[in-house]
């Protein structure tokens, strides 16, 4: 090397998951980047309705298909449009074998789980179920407003009032179909979560909600964790038959499949969704970037807030978090918007809502004053300008100005980390 010549190393590049694209952003090589994503895992296989047949033909618990046999109505709680679900996959072994055991199409009722979302409308299911099932069988939105669909099965250990959808519950065997991964508060999603909360009335949303608030109402905790367990008691209350559960790969592809009693499908895929969602980091960071994943997990900010939630296990108390999610439903709730409308600082947003009690709605207005508490939070999105503003985010132009702004004030040598798929990850500070 010839003297005084000195070599700069190149930035990293970064390619961050947004709606259905992606964008890209350098860090100057001052600053090393630490990408927390899902360790790799064996290839996905090239057949899921395979290990779809294998999960169906070899249940777990004390699951026994002849309580389907010969039954005059069955109802299937699947999720809307938030979750992406491969139902293409995990419907037709399921159907099938519903009609080997003599159970008629006409039996056979969908309920869209949407929890406290809007109901789906009609011309938005083909996003969420293949043709065939949309012709062959009834489907039908839960709306978590409508009273009078609603039934109360008494209430949960603690205090939850157990309302859930009348027609649901009255069905002669009942099952739900889902995903089982990391979830914000709940701990994992999957089980009776479908129905218990995405069939429910709104004031047993509320108050199962409002657990979101205890210590142990965190992602990647179960068995001690109060809200998913109030969530077991809801879909005791119902009296779930089946679940059929997927566990997805980084690229949303069907890694394995569960199939039985609930509470069974649970324990056999917790240690299977945390080999794959576990992430164990050596430090805290000063700036962490977050990606919501992309469509459909940055819909809206009502979803894509779970990307900052989990930016915030691993980010330094007074550091920043770059949220990047391309919302291009907006708030995606009308509550939340309103509610945090007539507030000026997330401080006010504290106050008034330990004020006020638990709502859905502004509860997401909480958290993210929560956590904004805890760090600076930029938003890079697609939100309109007034928009932002009633909702109390900070945003940039691109992710590169987000970036550079957080980077700012940084030292030489800060590592940064940066989670393309927050939600879907549990990261953990060794």
């Amino acid at each position: 090397m010839r003297e005084g010549l000195t070599i700069s190393s190149p930035p990293t590049e970064l390619h961050l998951p947004y709606g259905h694209a992606s964008l890209a952003a350098l860090v100057p090589a001052d600053h090393p980047v630490d990408v927390v994503d899902p360790p790799p895992t064996a290839a996905v296989t090239d057949d899921p309705l395979g290990l779809v047949q294998q999960a169906v033909d070899a249940p777990v618990g004390g699951f026994s298909w002849g309580v389907f046999e010969g039954a005059r109505s069955v109802a299937i709680a699947i999720n809307d449009k938030t979750r992406p679900v491969p139902h293409a996959h995990l419907l037709p072994p399921l159907l099938d074998r519903l009609a080997t055991l003599g159970v008629a199409d006409e039996a056979i009722t969908f309920y869209v789980a949407v929890g406290s979302h809007p109901p789906m409308r009609p011309d938005e299911l083909p996003a969420i179920l293949p043709a065939d099932v949309l012709t062959r069988y009834r489907v039908v939105s839960h709306d978590a407003d409508a009273a009078d669909d609603l039934v109360r099965l008494g209430e949960t250990s603690r205090g939850t009032p157990v309302w859930v959808n009348r027609a649901y519950s009255e069905a002669e065997r009942r099952i739900v179909v889902g995903n089982l991964e990391p979830h914000q508060f709940v701990g994992f999603s999957g089980g009776v979560k479908s129905a218990a909360i995405g069939l429910a009335g709104r004031a047993t949303i509320d108050a199962n909600h409002a657990l979101l608030a205890h210590p142990h109402s965190k992602i990647g905790t179960y068995d001690g964790n109060p809200a998913r367990q109030d969530v077991e008691e809801i879909g005791a209350a119902i009296g779930i038959h089946l679940a059929l559960n997927a566990i997805l790969d980084e690229d949303r592809r069907i890694a394995e499949v569960l199939a039985g009693e609930p509470v069974p499908v649970m324990w056999a895929g917790i240690g299977r969704v945390r080999e794959r969602c576990a992430v164990p980091v050596s430090q805290d960071y000063a700036v962490v970037v977050s990606s919501a994943g992309g469509h459909p997990k940055d819909l809206n900010v009502y979803q894509a807030q779970k990307a900052v939630q989990s930016a915030a296990l691993i980010v330094r108390p007074g550091g920043t978090i770059v949220l990047v999610a391309a919302c291009p439903e907006g708030s995606g709730s009308e509550g939340y918007e309103q509610w945090v409308a007539e507030r000026r600082t997330h401080r006010q947003v504290l106050d008034d809502f330990a004020a006020e009690g638990f709502r859905i709605g502004p509860h997401k207005a909480f958290q993210l004053a929560r956590d904004a508490q805890l760090a600076r939070i930029i938003v890079v999105s697609e939100l309109p300008a007034e928009l932002a503003d009633r909702l109390l985010l900070e945003t940039a132009p691109s992710v590169q100005a987000a970036i550079d702004d957080a980077l700012g004030s940084l030292p030489a040598g800060e590592r940064i980390a940066v989670l393309p798929h927050a939600p879907r990850i549990i990261p953990e500070v060794a």
